[in-house]
């Protein structure tokens, strides 16, 4: 594989941020250029047009998606469920412009193709479904259909941050919209396993918040309770807003 330049690699960063910003028909490559301070020439000598950068852009998290998945290694069910979900999140509000502007510069869906790497991704939710059905974490009287469980998992991430986008307007993401997200996401799953199996998904999300990249360091410890809390029943609605109180004097 050919080694990336450091600055092929400062226009796709400058790219990347103009086309989520702005998106991808109102970027030009002069304003790209233009960000980084280099003429147009001098970037179109990387990437010839402004299509390529974003083709390039796409394979770059799709090859991501493959390698993630061909390196890890299956652990505890509970972890293994929340790091799918945040890597997920984070990765489509990364590069939140190809799902929102695909259509644009490349005619269709990035997911219709069969070996996509969407697909990989909605499969390994699938998959990760069946095994908490496996291990019985399911209420015997709420056990769902795995397939409308997993679209309906499936859609409330991938398509969180455009509720962000769209209705709320946000440009900048923070862990407390993170947390929102995970909130509805459980809204789904939670109500149909077992108080017990409850509970390791909380520890499992415990344990994530406090590596996850873009947690914000002041509140990382509240996420599980923030999101799984009141789905848990462990607390009082009043709780929480006591709970951040404590932490201000600390």
């Amino acid at each position: 594989m050919k080694t990336r330049s450091a600055t092929a690699i400062r226009i796709l960063e400058a790219s990347r941020e103009l086309f989520n910003a702005k998106g991808y028909a109102a970027t030009s490559v002069t304003e790209i250029a233009t960000s980084l301070g280099m003429s147009q020439g001098n970037l179109t000598y990387h990437f010839k047009t402004k299509r390529d950068l974003a083709m390039q852009l796409e394979a770059d998290v799709l090859q991501m998606m493959k390698t993630r998945r061909e390196n890890r290694n299956p652990g505890p069910l509970a972890e293994d469920y929340v790091e799918h979900l945040l890597f997920g999140m984070e990765l489509t509000w990364n590069n939140r412009f190809l799902m929102r502007d695909r259509m644009q510069y490349a005619g269709a869906p990035i997911g219709r193709r069969p070996d996509s790497e969407l697909m990989a991704d909605f499969y390994e939710l699938t998959s990760l479904l069946v095994r908490i059905r496996e291990q019985n974490m399911f209420t015997k009287d709420t056990a769902p259909d795995i397939d409308v469980l997993a679209k309906s998992l499936w859609i409330v991430s991938r398509y969180w941050i455009d509720y962000l986008r769209e209705l709320e307007g946000l440009t900048e993401i923070s862990w407390a919209d993170q947390e929102r997200g995970i909130q509805h996401h459980f809204a789904i799953l939670l109500p149909s396993l077992k108080t017990s199996a409850r509970r390791e998904f909380k520890a499992g999300l415990d344990r994530a918040s406090s590596h996850s990249k873009i947690r914000e360091t002041s509140s990382h410890h509240k996420l599980a309770h923030t999101a799984l809390g009141p789905l848990l029943h462990e607390q009082p609605a009043s709780q929480p807003v006591k709970q951040k109180g404590a932490e201000n004097a600390e």
